[in-house]
């Protein structure tokens, strides 16, 4: 008898709890909350929308490290091991060139060493600074083509396209641009790219890794 008074009774207050349960801690939602016709976010329907409204780089500040995680993610998403058509290598994209005039030849070491590819972009960064010291100084905060000119917006031009071609661009005010590959000028990259607080990275004269 015991026993099955043991075995019965939790089974009852279980059931009598149960009951009252959901009645007892009822939520109402206000009438505010509610959603009262369909929206991208629930349906999406349309992958247009979400390509060119919702894949953004990841948000770091804009400085420094905001400027070279937003230029990695135009260039490769982020990608160390990217190589693309014109044989442009990892998280920035560097080609040959570039890489054995900061002192690196071995590619395919390359690809494999994430911390050796941020040592480059910084050391690339700083030698293209020190070439565009001058005209650093002399444009940043005029308007070209109705973008204002800022040091990050002349970096990540010259991390595109070359210094050379930057100082070009400058000097003639626009006239004389050029594109990559793939269509991308100049011109896009200092206007995308304004802004970001590079000062951390010091000018160099001809650094190598």
């Amino acid at each position: 008898m015991k026993r099955w008074i043991l075995i019965t009774c939790p089974l009852i207050v279980i059931f009598i709890l149960s009951s009252y349960g959901f009645s007892l801690y009822k939520v109402t939602v206000p009438e505010s909350l509610k959603i009262k016709e369909p929206i991208p976010v629930l349906f999406p329907q349309d992958e247009t929308f979400f390509k060119n409204n919702l894949v953004q780089p990841p948000f770091v500040g804009s400085r420094f490290v905001g400027f070279k995680e937003a230029l990695a993610f135009k260039e490769s998403q982020g990608n160390y091991l990217a190589v693309n058509s014109f044989g442009y290598m990892g998280k920035y994209q560097f080609g040959v060139n570039t890489l054995e005039l900061v002192g690196v030849y071995n590619m395919e070491n390359f690809l494999r060493d994430p911390a050796l590819q941020e040592k480059v972009f910084k050391v690339n960064i700083a030698r293209n600074k020190w070439i565009l010291r001058k005209d650093i100084k002399r444009f940043v905060g005029k308007y070209i083509k109705g973008t204002e000119i800022t040091e990050s917006g002349i970096l990540a031009a010259a991390h595109l396209a070359g210094p050379g071609n930057v100082q070009q661009y400058l000097r003639s005010y626009g006239k004389i641009d050029v594109m990559d590959g793939y269509g991308t000028t100049i011109a896009t990259y200092i206007k995308k790219f304004s802004g970001y607080d590079i000062t951390l990275v010091e000018p160099i004269k001809n650094p190598r890794i």
